[in-house]
C-alpha cells in the first residue's frame, strides 16, 4: 500500500468517527429539554462537523476519496442511546453519560493515532488539536454530569 493511501485509510477512519459524533450530539440536541445542554450539543456538533471538514481536506490533498457517511457502529449507538433515553427516568443524566461513552471511544482513535510515527508534520498537529478538544469536551461533559446527577 502507497503512503498516501495509509494516512488516508487512517484518516478517513477518524473523519467516520467525526461524523458519527456529530450525528450523535444532533441527536442529544434534539432529546434534551436545558437550554445550556442544547447549546452545548449544538457547539459539540458544530465542532465535529469543522473537524470532519478539516480530515476531508486533509484526504484529498493526498489525491485519496474521503469516505461520506459514519458506521453501522455509530448508528447503532444513537439508537441504544435513543433507546435508553425513552425509558430512563432522568434523560438529560443518561445522555451525558453516551456523550462521554462515545466520546472517550473517538478519544481512544484519536490517541491511537497520534502515536503513529510516520505522520507527516501537519497531519500530527491536526490530529493533536481534535484530541485535546475532545479531551476537553469529555472533561466538560462530566462536570455537566455531575451537575445533573
Amino acid at each position: 500500500m502507497k503512503y498516501t493511501e495509509e494516512i488516508s485509510n487512517k484518516l478517513n477512519e477518524l473523519l467516520v468517527k467525526n461524523y458519527d459524533a456529530e450525528k450523535g450530539y444532533i441527536d442529544a440536541y434534539q432529546n434534551v429539554e436545558s437550554n445550556d445542554l442544547k447549546m452545548f450539543f449544538k457547539r459539540r456538533a458544530s465542532e465535529r462537523s469543522a473537524f470532519a471538514k478539516e480530515l476531508r481536506t486533509e484526504i484529498l490533498q493526498y489525491g485519496q476519496i474521503p469516505e461520506d457517511s459514519g458506521t453501522f457502529k455509530g448508528a447503532m449507538h444513537r439508537n441504544w442511546m435513543n433507546l435508553k433515553n425513552t425509558f430512563s427516568s432522568n434523560n438529560e443524566e443518561a445522555i451525558l453519560e453516551e456523550a462521554i461513552r462515545g466520546e472517550e471511544s473517538s478519544l481512544e482513535e484519536y490517541n491511537t493515532m497520534i502515536t503513529e510515527k510516520n505522520l507527516p508534520p501537519t497531519i500530527d498537529k491536526l490530529i493533536a488539536k481534535h484530541r485535546d478538544a475532545i479531551q476537553s469536551a469529555i472533561n466538560t461533559e462530566k462536570a455537566k454530569l455531575e451537575l445533573v446527577s
